[in-house]
């Protein structure tokens, strides 16, 4: 897993411009049965894949925080909301709350997440392969190949199974 998470970066941009066209071609024509067909590649890859083996999205990339995973999050500490935001997030260029740093603070040593039970809505949907109509994401999904294994190897799935 490590020498493939090493190259994935350059097979991520190797392969970018092809899966642009791809997604283009995808948000056209929209296969019968697409949503089906995906999560069926998402679930194969996901039953290849540990994210325990890698975790390279919690080191290397930070969610978005909503205002319900900030009071969920600080209620789970019995913090105040703002005490959380102070200590772990800070406010982004979109204005959105992210986090201070990377690697994640709440991720271990071990890879497991010290607060999976109420970690934030983005890390529970991420990479986001598994959603219906991902047609509508593929720009967000390109770029999820070059951190995720798993979103690789699933748009390379979905490029040999899906006639367009």
């Amino acid at each position: 897993m490590e020498e493939f998470l090493d190259q994935l970066p350059q097979l991520a941009q190797q392969k970018k411009k092809e899966n642009t066209a791809f997604f283009k071609k995808l948000r056209k024509k929209k296969p019968k049965g697409l949503d089906n067909e995906v999560q069926q590649i998402h679930n194969e890859v996901f039953d290849e894949v540990d994210c325990l083996t890698c975790a390279n999205c919690c080191k290397t990339t930070g969610p978005l925080f909503t205002t319900n995973d900030i009071n969920r999050i600080a209620k789970h500490f019995k913090m105040k909301p703002g005490n959380f935001i102070d200590q772990f997030l800070r406010i982004d260029e979109d204005q959105d709350y992210v986090l201070q740093q990377t690697p994640c603070h709440f991720l271990g040593t071990d890879n497991y997440c010290s607060i999976y039970e109420v970690r934030p809505k983005a890390c529970r949907e991420y990479p986001h392969t598994d959603r219906k109509k991902i047609y509508q994401i593929g720009t967000i999904t390109v770029k999820n190949t070059a951190i995720c294994p798993a979103a690789y190897k699933i748009v390379e799935r979905m490029k040999e199974k899906l006639p367009l």
